[in-house]
């Protein structure tokens, strides 16, 4: 391929127009002086005009085409890497997740066992004093929780397993109403202070979250 100057065009263009205005100068008989012949260049006329291949210009859209490509491919790519990295960390919560549960049921089942044997440990008596009572329940709520048991304890029955309220029928320690429901714990539940105690301490865990949320609401109420 050959480069066309503009320099050329100019000359080759002044030559035409030189050459053309001879002619009818020599056809006329007008002989001017001082007119001269030779092409004129144009002055300022030196950029060159470098037209770009047919062939070079596919391969410049060709190229353009190829980086398009892979940018759209880097697109893809990132938005796979991401969506794979959100099912691995979804997958890494759910795991955790489970295993919080499995541990926090685990607790509960260890917790449930050991009032079970602490009931079991207590040997069967005819009566029961207040301080026998309150050592019974403090093995089975636990020290942390005591004291929010005891409180409640103190003003449903004053640690009296034999309480009955004669209105509402409630019974025992924690006076449950009707005071039957603690046979879900054991059949004994009118005589043994153990039974009552562990029914009650299920019954706080399962509605207040634990003996201190139920004192928490019993402050406001003045029942639970």
């Amino acid at each position: 391929m050959s480069r066309i100057s503009v320099r050329g065009l100019a000359v080759a263009s002044a030559t035409a127009v030189t050459t053309v205005g001879a002619v009818v100068g020599v056809a006329s008989g007008a002989d001017q002086q001082g007119t001269s012949t030779e092409p004129v260049e144009a002055a300022g006329t030196t950029t060159l005009l470098a037209d770009i291949p047919a062939g070079q210009q596919v391969q410049q859209a060709s190229l353009t085409e190829q980086i398009q490509a892979q940018s759209d491919a880097a697109d893809a790519t990132a938005r796979q890497s991401a969506e794979q990295a959100a099912r691995v960390q979804a997958a890494k919560d759910a795991a955790a997740k489970k295993k919080a549960a499995d541990a926090e049921a685990k607790k509960k089942a260890e917790e449930a066992a050991n009032q079970g044997d602490a009931s079991a440990s207590f040997a069967i008596q005819a009566s029961y004093s207040v301080a026998q009572v309150q050592a019974m329940a403090r093995e089975i709520v636990g020290s942390s929780q005591y004291a929010c048991f005891s409180n409640i304890v103190s003003r449903e029955s004053g640690w009296n397993y034999t309480a009955t309220n004669p209105s509402s029928g409630a019974y025992g320690l924690v006076q449950s109403n009707p005071g039957s429901k603690m046979a879900s714990v054991a059949s004994d539940w009118r005589t043994n202070p153990a039974t009552q105690i562990k029914w009650g301490l299920n019954y706080m865990n399962s509605r207040y979250g634990s003996p201190c949320g139920a004192w928490e609401y019993w402050q406001g109420h003045h029942s639970y």
